[in-house]
């Protein structure tokens, strides 16, 4: 028998996100009072245990899915809305690794995952706010020969003719800003309203008759007898298979995932609308940068600036978060250092050492997937998917990413953390050098 006893973590709540002020009628699903019995449990109402709630209810799946707080309150409801292209890192990286096949095959899924996300969305009537485009830009001249590159590589070697390379001139007039040195626009993706694809998921989840419970957490979880169960506060949880899709909010649930998934504090202001005359992103298009502490930010629909980037390392609450977002956004747009701030908040995302995600049968029918390391909102989704593929009898396409080589966090429980900050501390450092 195996069997896990824990506590999940709290989420960051400084304060009340964009997202959720503008999101609208948010349905609240009752907690789990007594026991339950299902094919599937599901702990985690996030992208990836929603999408494949609905997917598996809508194949006929007796399904139970829980959540120890209400669904998008972590990372999947409050993150930066961008979809990106292929996998956390660049194809041509994960051909230098893996070889040309299987990187091939993993940005194939990752180009089926944005392109299901959107028709998804479309055939349900899920209002995402969707918004073409997303520029990746260059804070050191040392990168730019890499950037220059990639456009022919991902033409040539992948099928993929979307991005082309921006120089210095083109960078400033598509930013608004002289900050950058050059970068790469990709008009093959863009960028959503998190939330909103959240509530819209659960919502097809409910219809097509799986049961959603909020506030529950699971405080066990054991598979023994070819049974899994899973004890929650107020009733039991018993089921042929269970997906556990917590990502960085499992705390010490489940063993191994805990040593492979670490949960990093990521921050994001919203600022006072700009304006139809400000000269910031025209096009409209979201943004990452060429930092190892990334920094992303996009406009909202209604105008207002949304910038990403201040992190820690650890599981304590932030301080002052508006400030820190605010010099960031002063040093791409000098104009805007002293704007309000209207909403600040945070979440943990939930990163592996190699940044790819972790799927892992972790015990006798549970899998286990996450540490999506910022690359989560289509990636997660479409993961909910494959894990639906894989309890009607095809396990192939999840098996590509189960297939990855995932190394734990060294120190083990007590020293992991300590040591991911120094190290990302260092990153940090060499960002700026």
């Amino acid at each position: 028998m195996t069997e896990h006893a824990r506590q999940y973590q709290s989420p960051i709540s400084p304060g009340i996100s964009w997202y959720e002020a503008t999101v609208g009628a948010r349905p609240e699903y009752a907690p789990l009072d007594g026991n339950a019995w299902a094919d599937v449990a599901i702990i985690g109402g996030g992208f990836t245990g929603l999408s494949a709630a609905a997917h598996l209810a809508k194949a006929g799946t007796n399904v139970v899915l829980i959540d120890q707080h209400r669904f998008g309150d972590g990372a999947s409801g409050r993150n930066g809305g961008q979809l990106g292209t292929g996998q956390r890192a660049w194809a041509e990286e994960y051909e230098a690794e893996l070889g040309f096949t299987r990187a091939k095959a993993l940005f194939d899924l990752a180009e089926e995952a944005k392109a299901h996300l959107l028709e998804f969305a479309e055939t349900n009537g899920i209002d995402i706010d969707y918004r073409p485009g997303q520029m990746s830009v260059v804070h050191k001249k040392r990168y730019l020969k890499d950037y220059q590159a990639h456009p022919a590589l991902m033409a040539e070697r992948f099928g993929y003719p979307h991005i082309s390379y921006m120089d210095a001139d083109e960078t400033a007039r598509r930013l608004g800003s002289t900050h950058y040195l050059g970068g790469i626009r990709d008009t093959g993706t863009g960028h959503i309203h998190p939330l909103k694809l959240v509530v819209g998921t659960a919502r097809v989840a409910a219809a097509a008759g799986a049961g959603l419970h909020e506030n529950t957490p699971a405080t066990k979880i054991e598979s023994s007898g070819g049974k899994v169960r899973i004890t929650t506060p107020r009733g039991t949880i018993t089921a042929a298979k269970a997906l556990i899709a917590v990502n960085a909010y499992g705390g010490n649930l489940e063993e191994k995932s805990a040593a492979h998934i670490m949960p990093i504090g990521s921050f994001i202001g919203a600022t006072v609308p700009l304006g139809d005359d400000s000269p910031v992103l025209p096009g409209g298009e979201s943004v990452d940068d060429s930092r190892f502490v990334v920094r992303y930010f996009r406009k909202s629909a209604d105008g207002r600036l949304l910038f990403g980037g201040r992190e820690i390392y650890s599981t304590g609450d932030p301080k002052g978060i508006a400030d820190h977002i605010r010099r960031q956004i002063a040093e791409v747009y000098p104009a805007l250092k002293d704007v309000e701030i209207t909403h600040q908040w945070g979440g943990y995302v939930g990163i592996t050492m190699p940044r790819k995600p972790y799927v892992r049968e972790v015990m006798p029918n549970v899998i286990s997937a996450g540490g999506y390391s910022g690359h989560g909102v289509m990636l997660s989704n479409f993961m909910g998917k494959l894990y639906a593929e894989t309890v009607a009898g095809n396990r192939d396409r999840l098996k590509l990413f189960e297939e990855l080589r995932i190394p734990a966090f060294p120190g083990g429980r007590a020293l992991r953390a300590p040591l991911m900050f120094l190290a990302l501390n260092w990153y940090a450092l060499r960002d700026r050098l």
